[in-house]
This record gives C-alpha cells, structure tokens and sequence, in this order.
C-alpha cells in the first residue's frame, strides 16, 4: 500500500494542480482557439497577471479593445516560435499602450511543457513568473 503513493522517483505526492484547474480557478486564461487563428497548434494559455496588464484595456484608454489587444499578444507568440522553433522557453516582445502616453515596449516569456495528458502546451507570462 505505502508503495502506491510513491512516484517513480521515489517522492510522496502531497498536491497537484492541474493546468485545467488553473484555467478554471482563473489564474490562467485559456487563448487556444485565438492561438490557432495565429498558426499556433498547441494550446496556449495566458498567466492572468499577463491577461490584466496587457490585454485588459485600462480605463481612459482610447482606441483599444481586448480582441486586438489579445491579437497583438498571441501573432507576436506566434511570430517568435517560428523564428525559434523547438525551444522550451521564448522570450518576446511587443508595444502595448496602457495610458495616454505612447506604447511601450513589454517583454514576455513563453513556455512550452506538458499538459494534463503530457501533451505539448503553451504558457505566456511575466518573465519573472514561473
């Protein structure tokens, strides 16, 4: 019985939680249909630190809109991993306007790892996120 808690590394399973569980708890925002319109064919999801500071349009800023915002997001992901395909982490940028000064350049780091069924996924984040 004991043996049964043990991984095949010999560790004790305390807790998990599942990408599918983070996308319903809303600390991650599921972008794959929108992904796949950009070429992308794995799933992609967005951390919702970076779904709030770059696709959330700010109050008092005009000439945005979420669906154009998450575009520029997801085409410039999409641009990267063509430029650099096969890596386990990207890292991009683009101009983001969130005020009523001019855009500005943001960096974001893109992950690709297993999902729940240890199929390929995509996570885009902060780059100090993890």
């Amino acid at each position: 019985m004991e043996d049964e808690k043990k991984t095949d590394g010999g560790w004790e399973l305390i807790d998990s939680y599942s990408r599918r569980q983070a996308i319903d708890d809303g600390l991650l925002v599921d972008v794959s249909e929108i992904a796949q319109e950009a070429g992308i064919r794995y799933p992609v999801a967005l951390s919702r630190d970076v779904y709030e500071s770059y696709v959330a349009v700010p109050a008092g800023v005009a000439g945005q809109d979420v669906a154009g915002r998450l575009w520029d997001v997801v085409w410039m992901l999409s641009c990267a991993l063509r430029r650099k395909p096969g890596g386990q982490e990207i890292r991009f940028e683009l101009f983001v306007k969130n005020d009523r000064q001019a855009a500005r350049r943001v960096e974001l780091k893109a992950v690709c790892g297993p999902g729940d069924d240890l199929s390929p996924c995509i996570t885009v984040m902060q780059p100090w996120e993890d």
